[in-house]
């Protein structure tokens, strides 16, 4: 009896089993055939917009580009040992993107501590030179600097050489590996596309496009010195700008052209937040040659001097030296015993060449002279008491130079017709004549002492200050606040006009105003 109630239990299970079957498939199938017949299909049949076979091309190139250029950017990992963390720079809208992220005051601990920092690099030889940022490793312990290719192996790396003025470095490790193209200089053009790659935020292999928003760019932000904010008057900068969405990790990664060409070494952004908001900077492909060769010869940097600090010329020094277009870099001071003094270039010129290549910006002059070394000549055409002069100049290394007055000082007049003071009210200045103490102070014969500045005026707003003498102005030889009334009266409203200035630690600058329309 058991036997035939555990039969007729298992006939039944398996009877409901097939029976389930049967319903559920019959449920799915007039389920499904109910869904395709009310015409409730999932998406459209076809695409609504055919793509043009030019714009596939285009989308193409970006593809093939970024997956040939990826084998030569590298992730850098930095073991980095610090007395302090990285203060805030001067001007915090533009930060570095490298081992801090950039930007925001932190606590300084009481004892020396380590901590990880990463970012990126660029093959550039076959047998392993990389170059990077000089902020992603110059805090890095001995040893502690890891490189991991796309492969995903890892490399200790050699640091080779850094150049902070330019915030490249080199490192080396060993094994054969894929090399970036350097692009020529003359190939890179405001408005082309361009594919930033590094590895931001920790995401490896990170590929973004945008194109060349604008070339030559200076932010202020290379040779900051973390200690004093102070920026090393020697740094260069002559960044490529891009749209590109670049963020912190990409220091030291490669900004490249659509036929994989490395135009570029990504190590800034234009950020409020210390994350990317719209524009990144790329140090240029004919900088970064330059600087790596050098490294890599010896490590270290035997970069030639002008021996001048410079600004590029603005519609008001234009007018003061007359020149017709506003256009080339003015020579505010001038090193004494540096190339420039030797070769004759005084205060107050207006370099327009460098071996015959035009140079509108003092970016331009920095980014000409940095790919030179030192003991290399160079003939600046010059502008001066309105005509062009040509300087030969032999290049100098920077160790020694400092600056202060480095112009032969010529016809100076010792005497004066008055010497009492004389206020210009248009400009904001009072000149007065000088003392026995003035002229031992500022080893001087001639002159007018500036004894006092309207803190909102004319003058003030271009850099003249309180206590300063006045050599020159117009291109004369001050003699006395008198005689300055006279060339200064014999200006139209809207002239330009050059002085001479030397303060008392010997250092001689170059200051241009425009005449305002009441100059009594």
């Amino acid at each position: 009896m058991q036997k035939k109630s555990l039969l007729a239990a298992v006939a039944l299970i398996g009877v409901g089993v097939v029976f389930g079957v049967i319903l559920m498939t019959s449920f799915g199938g007039n389920a499904l055939q109910n869904v395709f017949a009310s015409g409730n299909e999932l998406g459209a049949k076809t695409a609504p917009v055919q793509v043009p076979e030019v714009v596939k091309a285009l989308n193409n190139q970006f593809v093939v580009v970024s997956e040939a250029v990826k084998r030569s950017v590298v992730s850098i990992s930095v073991t980095i040992k610090r007395e302090r963390t990285r203060s805030p720079l001067p001007n915090d809208f533009f930060k570095f993107f490298g081992p801090d992220g950039g930007g925001g005051m932190e606590e300084i601990p009481e004892q020396p501590m380590e901590g990880e920092a990463s970012g990126s690099g660029v093959m550039v030889t076959q047998d392993g030179y990389i170059v990077t940022n000089n902020h992603v490793v110059e805090q890095a312990k001995e040893g502690g600097i890891t490189v991991t290719t796309v492969d995903q192996k890892e490399y200790k790396a050699r640091l080779i050489g850094r150049d902070p003025l330019t915030d490249l470095a080199v490192l080396k490790i060993d094994g054969t590996f894929e090399p970036a193209h350097f692009a020529e200089k003359s190939s890179v053009r405001v408005g082309e596309w361009v594919v930033a790659i590094g590895n931001p935020l920790g995401l490896k292999s990170t590929v973004t496009a945008g194109i060349v928003s604008a070339m030559g760019r200076g932010i202020g932000i290379v040779g900051t010195n973390d200690q004093t904010l102070e920026r090393n008057r020697y740094a260069v900068e002559n960044f490529i700008q891009t749209d590109a969405a670049i963020n912190p990790g990409n220091s030291g990664g490669g900004l490249f052209s659509l036929d994989g060409s490395l135009v570029g070494i990504n190590t800034a952004i234009a950020s409020r937040s210390g994350y990317n908001q719209g524009y990144g900077f790329a140090i240029p492909i004919d900088m970064v040659r330059s600087v790596v060769l050098d490294l890599m010869d010896d490590g270290k940097i035997q970069r030639g001097y002008i021996g001048v600090e410079i600004t590029t010329v603005d519609e008001t020094t234009a007018k003061a030296v007359g020149l017709k277009n506003v256009a080339g870099v003015h020579v505010n001071r001038v090193v004494r015993d540096g190339a420039a003094a030797s070769a004759g270039i005084e205060v107050g010129d207006v370099i327009l060449k460098v071996d015959g290549e035009s140079v509108k910006t003092s970016n331009d002059l920095q980014n000409e002279i940095v790919l030179r070394r030192a003991g290399d000549k160079v003939n600046l055409t010059i502008w001066r008491n309105g005509a062009e002069i040509v300087k030969s100049v032999k290049l100098k290394s920077l160790e020694g130079n400092s600056f202060a007055d480095a112009e032969v000082r010529a016809g100076e007049i010792t005497t004066k017709p008055h010497d009492e003071p004389v206020s210009f009210k248009g400009l904001g200045f009072t000149a007065s004549g000088l003392s026995q103490a003035d002229k031992s102070q500022f080893d001087t014969k001639s002159g007018v002492i500036v004894s006092k500045v309207e803190s909102r005026g004319v003058v003030a707003r271009r850099g003249l200050r309180q206590g300063t003498l006045i050599l020159k102005a117009d291109g004369q030889n001050v003699t006395s606040p008198e005689q300055l009334n006279g060339i200064l009266n014999s200006k139209k409203p809207g002239d330009g006009v050059l002085f001479v200035v030397k303060d008392k630690d010997g250092t001689k600058q170059a200051v241009t105003v425009e005449i305002p329309e009441d100059n009594s």
